[in-house]
């Protein structure tokens, strides 16, 4: 498998394998730009160079877009490896180059966000648990951080305190995402239109500075939606998903 970095000089003319559309596509478009300012911060974006699902996104925690206390470790914001390129040791690949990159950028190990179960979007504790990752610091949503060390004198990664007990006071659905992720830009006004068109209390909050983001009520930040102050999800709604999740709200 050949693979790809992008870079400031090659981001327009790339595919980002989790929008795969063109770079006129609302998705692409916000993923990029949003990409764009993070290569600046240490940002790697690692794909295959054929087209599909396949490629890991890490930078130092220091920059990362999450609350998270992890001065000198390299926090993996996305490693995801999906449909036909699956089962052919790709991850492996893509998490070897991140290993390799952060020692010999004298990181003190890696950090990611799994949960105790796998959860879409984020990555499978089960494979994470097999790499050598050790379950850290967890939130009381069921979010925990993992991390993989390279030396054992190395502090562990934690939780901010705004993130280990998720909740807000504001009332209805609340929703705080970024463009990182490039599904919000296309589905975040898709909720937004059918809260309006149901009458249901519905406000997006568009986390756009990584200090908005180190200071989050969640672990994760790319989509984390609320409910009368009570934390629900990170996975992404489109009308259909979103309705049924209301009525099962009551």
């Amino acid at each position: 498998m050949e693979y790809i970095r992008l870079t400031e000089e090659n981001l327009e003319k790339e595919h980002i394998c989790c929008a795969i559309s063109n770079n006129n596509d609302v998705q692409a478009a916000s993923k990029k730009a949003w990409l764009r300012d993070r290569l600046a911060e240490g940002l790697v974006f690692l794909k295959s160079a054929e087209r599909g699902k396949c490629f890991i996104e890490y930078i130092p925690a220091e920059n990362a877009w999450v609350p998270v206390d992890a001065d000198g470790w390299m926090y993996i914001d996305c490693l995801w490896v999906s449909g036909s390129l699956k089962g052919h040791g790709y991850s492996n690949d893509l998490l070897n180059a991140c290993i390799e990159d952060s020692r010999k950028k004298g990181k003190k190990g890696l950090c990611i966000l799994a949960a105790g179960k796998k959860l879409p979007f984020l990555a499978d504790p089960k494979y994470l648990k097999h790499k050598g990752f050790t379950e850290g610091d967890q939130a009381d949503n069921g979010i925990r951080l993992w991390y993989l060390p390279f030396e054992n004198e190395a502090s562990v990664p934690k939780f901010r305190e705004c993130a280990k007990h998720p909740h807000i006071s504001e009332a209805g659905y609340v929703l705080y995402y970024t463009h990182q992720c490039p599904f919000n830009a296309k589905y975040v006004p898709v909720v937004e239109k059918t809260a309006a068109e149901n009458d249901i209390p519905f406000r997006a909050v568009l986390i756009d500075s990584r200090e908005a983001a180190q200071n989050a009520p969640s672990p994760v930040t790319t989509y984390a939606l609320f409910y009368n102050g009570k934390y629900l999800t990170n996975e992404q709604m489109n009308d259909r998903k979103f309705l049924k999740l209301v009525k099962e709200q009551g």
